[in-house]
């Protein structure tokens, strides 16, 4: 049954530049506090959605081109709902719930933890200050990161897709790629992530098959509130 799912939403988001990786909720309510746990049962199957540098061209562009006179929010976001939302006619026998990066409870806590997910999910690796053995960084808060095994830290996680009335009890959880594997290189991923993230170095610390376009990299580098210039749009759209 995952394995259906999986295929028609590949077919779906796949050509706009998205990866699907399925995981169940327990695998991810198992390693957070309960105050995060998603809720659900435990098999319930879910996919987390990633954005490959693709993307930019695949979706976002022809999306901004269409909908120009519509975009009311951020348009990255506005791109991203547009494409998942649209998941759900793919499934009209099934109750599809979507959750989007972007999204806080009234606590103003994330309504998912992005990065968990995809680790869980077996996506991307997220390196955290535990997988440092000899930490340098005393009292310093070091906020961890993940790096996808293919595109390095050039990607995104846009959100989650979880299939309510599927439970798949017999699926295994897949290890993710432990690409930054060196003592060395964990702490050089985490300082330049922590005190460095400008200027993208970190996302480097692999070799990667693909990056940003400069393009895509300078709309990105621009503040959110420019970026509607930088598109062609007014604030009036807005």
């Amino acid at each position: 049954m995952e394995e259906r799912v999986a295929e028609r939403l590949r077919g779906a988001l796949g050509p706009f530049g998205f990866e699907v990786h399925a995981f169940k909720v327990g695998w991810y309510n198992a390693v957070l506090q309960p105050a995060f746990h998603l809720p659900y049962p435990d098999d319930t199957l879910a996919f987390v959605v990633l954005s490959t540098p693709s993307m930019f061209d695949k979706a976002f562009k022809p999306f901004i081109n269409k909908e120009r006179l519509k975009i009311i929010s951020d348009p990255v976001d506005q791109c991203v709902s547009h494409h998942l939302s649209r998941v759900k006619e793919k499934f009209p026998d099934q109750k599809v719930d979507v959750i989007f990066d972007y999204e806080i409870l009234p606590s103003r806590k994330p309504k998912f933890l992005a990065q968990t997910a995809a680790h869980v999910a077996g996506a991307a690796y997220y390196y955290q200050r535990k997988d440092v053995k000899l930490d340098p960084w005393g009292k310093k808060k070091i906020y961890g990161v993940c790096i996808h095994p293919k595109y390095g830290g050039w990607f995104a996680i846009r959100g989650l897709l979880l299939f309510p009335d599927i439970q798949v009890l017999l699926l295994k959880q897949p290890s993710p790629i432990d690409c930054v594997s060196t003592e060395e290189k964990r702490i050089k991923l985490l300082e330049q992530f922590n005190f460095h993230w400008k200027d993208a170095r970190y996302r480097d610390i692999i070799e990667v098959k693909e990056r940003y376009s400069e393009e895509q990299k300078a709309y990105f580098a621009t503040p959110p509130a420019e970026r509607f210039r930088l598109l062609g749009l007014t604030r009036e759209a807005q």
